[in-house]
């Protein structure tokens, strides 16, 4: 699992650069010495990751909607670049039930506007185009999926991601296969949790302002079973992909798996209450949920072909992972800068990697 110095000089462009998976990329990639260019919607509520790292200051970034096909290409066009990771996203469950129409056009149609820029310009050499794990048609079996089976969604955002696939297949076999000159990847990730994340319904962010505010945690599924995973671990495999398909395209193109160890696949309830544990403080309620907004009860990934083909291996343990998210989060509340504390995790992430 080894990067060196391919990224230096390189020009790469990510879409949704102002996210938490994004911005954590954009970081990453720049402090490489890569030229990134980003394009998002503004950063959305308050203390994001993106405006607290500065890293307009860092980096080329344009605001703007992936619907706007013409405004994209006009970015794809300026800057060249050889290196895509498209992240845009509408990434969040139960908004999608309340905003179905809005979640299948962006990540539908937004990946095809993204598809289409990429095949008309030729400086693209690699694509890293990012789905989900829920892309898979969850069948609640306790094997994890693997990266032929079948696609599907009960809920919007899931059918958007599996529709979101069947998009890029189309996209590769009709336009990339035969092109040895680019190598293009779908990528599907487990449960992302870190530091830096504030959105809204999301485990990790709802327990921090509940801690932070001495209020009492409440969770809906207590028994849901998720792939928890530091946000560094897809991105580093992410990024090894992109390098193997820049260098080897028909080896590497297709669709991959990066999710953690079996050790790190808990409940709701056992992520809350390590959460606490290394906070310090706090206490956890179950509450009802709104029965009308499904949420799948077990899923995991199997990422044998990312084991075997790419030699990427999750770095961070459950324990770990826990650990180095709500140290993000205190070093943040007590008021260290936000670009140091997020240097410093992929430092070490990259030095425990090194000893893995």
């Amino acid at each position: 699992m080894v990067i060196g110095d391919f990224y230096k000089g390189k020009k790469v462009l990510i879409t949704g650069d102002t996210g938490f998976k994004g911005s954590w990329l954009a970081l990453w990639l720049h402090s490489m010495g890569a030229e990134v260019t980003g394009y998002a919607l503004p950063p959305d509520g308050e203390n994001s990751h993106f405006e607290l790292l500065q890293l307009n200051q860092l980096i080329r970034h344009v605001d703007g909607n992936l619907l706007d096909s013409e405004k994209l290409e006009q970015v794809f066009s300026d800057a060249q670049p050889e290196i895509v990771f498209h992240m845009a996203a509408q990434a969040l469950v139960r908004l999608s039930y309340d905003e179905p129409k809005m979640t299948f056009e962006t990540n539908v149609t937004g990946s095809v506007n993204v598809m289409e820029a990429i095949r008309k310009t030729a400086s693209v050499r690699s694509l890293i185009y990012v789905t989900s794990d829920k892309c898979y048609k969850n069948k609640e079996w306790i094997w994890g999926y693997r990266e032929n089976d079948e696609l599907g969604g009960h809920d919007p955002y899931s059918a958007s991601k599996a529709a979101a696939e069947i998009v890029f297949s189309s996209y590769r076999d009709s336009f990339f296969s035969k092109n040895e000159k680019i190598g293009v990847a779908s990528v599907r990730a487990g449960n992302v949790i870190g530091g830096g994340d504030w959105a809204v319904d999301r485990i990790i962010p709802d327990c921090i302002r509940s801690l932070k505010a001495d209020k009492q945690i409440e969770i809906r599924n207590p028994k849901a079973t998720r792939p928890w995973q530091y946000v560094l671990e897809p991105l580093y495999g992410y990024m090894i992909l992109a390098k193997n398909l820049f260098e080897q395209p028909q080896s590497y193109s297709g669709s991959w798996n990066f999710g953690p160890g079996i050790d790190s696949i808990k409940t709701v309830k056992e992520l809350t209450e390590k959460t606490i544990a290394y906070f310090g403080k706090g206490s956890v309620a179950v509450v009802d949920g709104d029965k009308n907004k499904h949420e799948a009860g077990l899923l995991h990934l199997n990422c044998d072909k990312s084991h075997h083909e790419l030699g990427w291996h999750p770095v961070w343990d459950f324990d770990q992972t826990i650990n180095h998210t709500v140290s993000w989060y205190k070093d943040y509340l007590s008021g260290k800068p936000t670009h140091e504390i997020s240097l410093k995790q992929i430092n070490q992430f990259m030095e425990d990697s090194t000893n893995d």
